[in-house]
């Protein structure tokens, strides 16, 4: 599955109603990088996702003070270095908001949704 466009969810929430109550939007995209966190060189990595969870996480961070708006979508399998990872738009009224939404949602897809093994 492609990676849906980050550009056109984030024209799709400023067209939402109420979007009047936006104050900023984050996006994220999480790569496959050429090195683990060590430092040691990797060729790739191997991900599984389990979707149902993502869903429920993307569902509860709708629900966080001052978030308006989330999208998401994961990749699985075997990835190549600079493949795509993650994508992720948060959209909420003020940044205190929106920093800690996007780095809980993202803290909480890496430790109850994904699983990921480098490949050397």
């Amino acid at each position: 599955m492609s990676a849906p466009d980050i550009d056109d969810w984030i024209r799709d929430v400023k067209s939402q109603p109420g979007s009047a109550a936006i104050g900023m939007i984050l996006a994220h995209q999480g790569i496959v990088r050429g090195t683990s966190r060590a430092g040691d060189p990797v060729t790739g990595m191997f991900l599984t996702a389990d979707l149902a969870r993502f869903e429920e996480a993307l569902t509860e961070a709708r629900t966080w003070p001052g978030i308006f708006a989330v999208r998401g979508w994961v990749n699985q399998g075997r990835l190549s270095v600079g493949d795509d990872i993650m994508r992720l738009v948060v959209a909420g009224d003020i940044r205190e908001h929106v920093f800690e939404g996007l780095q809980r949602l993202v803290s909480l897809i890496k430790t109850e949704v994904v699983g990921e093994s480098e490949l050397a």
